[in-house]
């Protein structure tokens, strides 16, 4: 019984199902959903950058550069914690996902963040890894 799908709903269901899994289209880290009415994308970013930035005089300006860059990113604003001891700054952690982001690029991009915040150490997370950049 080839067309038992057209009589039987349980295995009409499952043919619905073959076929919206056949419309899906792969493109570049991009999903098109083809479904008639009820069409969608999805977009998947693989590369996440998070920094932990200082509230000091410059951090502003530095966020602003970021999202100028970037376009989307969260911002959190916590309490530091390093050294054993809390500082009185408290800190924002700026969260990009994007693509194609180099890991030397971005260790070269957060000294030159620790210096014009004049830290003695910044850190940040590139795809899960926790970095820390150190000055002399």
């Amino acid at each position: 019984m080839a067309f038992g799908f057209l009589i039987d709903p349980a295995l009409h269901v499952y043919a619905q199902q073959i076929i919206t899994f056949l419309r899906v289209r792969w493109s570049i880290g991009d999903i098109h959903m083809t479904t008639g009415p009820d069409e969608f994308s999805v977009k998947t970013l693989n590369d996440s950058v998070k920094f932990y930035l200082p509230r000091v005089e410059g951090y502003l300006e530095i966020v602003r550069g970021m999202a100028s860059r970037y376009g989307g990113m969260s911002l959190i604003e916590f309490d530091g914690y390093f050294e054993g001891k809390f500082e009185p700054v408290k800190y924002t952690k700026v969260e990009i996902h994007t693509n194609d982001i180099d890991e030397q690029c971005m260790i070269k991009a957060a000294n030159d963040i620790r210096i014009t915040l004049k830290q003695k150490s910044l850190a940040f997370e590139f795809n899960n890894k926790l970095i820390l950049v150190s000055g002399p």
